[in-house]
């Protein structure tokens, strides 16, 4: 980073590694941070310990999906000479944070974050009564602040775990000092993008379609799309508004093809089988120049890796600097002088 990067407000984000990752991650996380990086001072990072509260017990897939994640990352355009991009477990003071807050937060703080009951009642073939998982917000917390971050990249459903965060900041800053700004939420504009089923696109509802999936893998899944349930027949007109399909056209077609699609859609001008043909075909489009960068990358692992240590290792120092200043304000420094022996005592 240069000098005049770092008067630049900073923007603190991370993602799970799950391994390869599907179009909503790409209009959904990948596509802004693109933006952000530059205008912004990027740190964003891989968020290995958050993968084990719910994969703690089988981590043998954590490295090689830090490394398939990376590879799409760089394809979308993340650059690590504007950006600070690091691995979370490879900065250990992240856990040095987490320890210190996870003093001062109350639990009810943690039992009333929306997503905590709603994955709990959710994924039922993981035991997911454990601290690890009720306590994450407080790491993601530690993982925002510790870099002092202003800005966390959010869409408007995420807005209640930024203000757990500032809850939590304002309370460490009141026992100890003013040591953290209060992190503010930037509101993300996120595009509808359904599954192959029309749920929100997921790798857990078997409906997403890679980054890296190959053309072939891409037209066969469209083909099984779902499409306006009430169009039964060719002759059917349908409704584009409650068709899955026609918002992935809003997302990867032209205006002129989105609106010869809804026109042929209402008066059964075209079928759902030549609809899917033309979506397929700007998706697979628009994709390609990624595919082919990501492809680079996996041809030599080596120099990814080296980019994420080397972003680690730049995250370490700015991380140890806010830990040099939260452990004098909470008086656990290394600079304490014991009194002297009075002479009395003698």
């Amino acid at each position: 980073m240069t000098e005049n990067d770092q008067r630049k407000p900073r923007v603190l984000s991370g993602m799970r590694p799950t391994g390869k990752l599907h179009l909503g991650h790409l209009v959904g996380a990948l596509d802004n941070w693109v933006r952000l990086q530059e205008k912004y001072d990027c740190f964003f990072f891989i968020a290995d310990w958050h993968a084990l509260t719910t994969d703690y017990a089988d981590t043998s897939r954590v490295k090689p999906n830090i490394l398939e994640m990376m590879y799409d990352w760089l394809a979308a355009g993340l650059d690590a000479e504007k950006s600070t991009i690091f691995i979370q477990s490879h900065v250990p003071q992240h856990a040095e944070l987490h320890l210190l807050l996870s003093m001062i937060t109350p639990l009810g703080w943690l039992e009333r974050v929306p997503t905590y009951k709603e994955q709990r009642d959710n994924i039922k073939d993981k035991d997911l009564g454990m601290y690890g998982f009720l306590g994450y917000p407080v790491l993601q917390a530690a993982d925002i602040i510790i870099y002092r971050g202003n800005y966390v990249p959010v869409g408007e459903d995420q807005v209640p775990h930024i203000e757990l965060t500032r809850e939590i900041t304002r309370r460490f800053n009141g026992f100890y000092g003013d040591v953290f700004p209060e992190p503010q939420p930037l509101l993300t504009p996120m595009p509808k993008l359904p599954g192959t089923d029309g749920r929100k696109m997921s790798k857990s509802y078997g409906n997403a379609i890679l980054l890296s999936e190959p053309e072939a893998d891409i037209r066969q899944k469209l083909k099984t799309m779902v499409t306006d349930p009430a169009r039964v027949r060719r002759t059917d007109p349908g409704n584009p508004q409650v068709c899955p399909v026609f918002s992935l056209h809003k997302i990867y077609s032209s205006a002129e093809k989105i609106a010869e699609v809804e026109q042929g859609c209402t008066t059964a001008g075209i079928g759902c089988i030549q609809c899917k043909s033309w979506v397929a075909d700007n998706l697979i489009t628009q994709i390609r120049p990624l595919q082919e960068r990501r492809a680079k990358y996996e041809a030599n692992p080596r120099l990814v890796w080296d980019m994420l240590e080397a972003g680690s290792e730049s995250a370490r120092k700015v991380a140890e600097q806010t830990m040099i200043d939260v452990r004098d304000a909470m008086h656990l420094g290394e600079d304490y002088e014991p009194p002297t022996k009075s002479a009395k005592a003698e």
